[in-house]
């Protein structure tokens, strides 16, 4: 059995898919980008900013799952530029600081939007 997520704490999805779906107390998120959940639209900044926007997309969805960012086992991280991976870095310290996550990096030539950064998310439910 399998249950759908929605939560207007993260954005609204863009395309045919769901923000997460919960199966076998596994939550897996759809890729999140640097959307502002109240507008629907890329957040301004840097790069950094950019990558907390997306933690905290991805927060809202595994929270409205029944798990956190503490249970997530599995990133899987898509890069415009791959240059940016040692801020990804930095920023992913702040919230992944003991046992952290496993994690693919990948660069691909396009995302949605034309952001810079897109995160999907395995956690465990709580």
């Amino acid at each position: 059995m399998r249950k759908i997520i929605n939560t207007p704490q993260s954005p609204a999805a863009i395309g045919t898919y769901s923000q997460g779906v919960i199966a076998n107390g596994l939550v897996f998120t759809s890729g999140q980008i640097p959307l502002d959940p109240k507008t629907g639209s890329p957040v301004e900044g840097d790069f950094t900013q950019q990558v907390e926007q997306v933690i905290g997309n991805i927060s809202a969805v595994l929270e409205a799952g029944g798990s956190s960012l503490g249970q997530i086992l599995k990133l899987t991280v898509y890069l415009k530029d791959l240059g940016n991976f040692p801020l990804l870095n930095e920023v992913f310290k702040k919230y992944f600081q003991d046992d952290p996550p496993a994690r693919s990096t990948v660069q691909v030539s396009e995302l949605p939007m034309g952001v810079d950064v897109e995160i999907d998310a395995v956690g465990l439910v709580r």
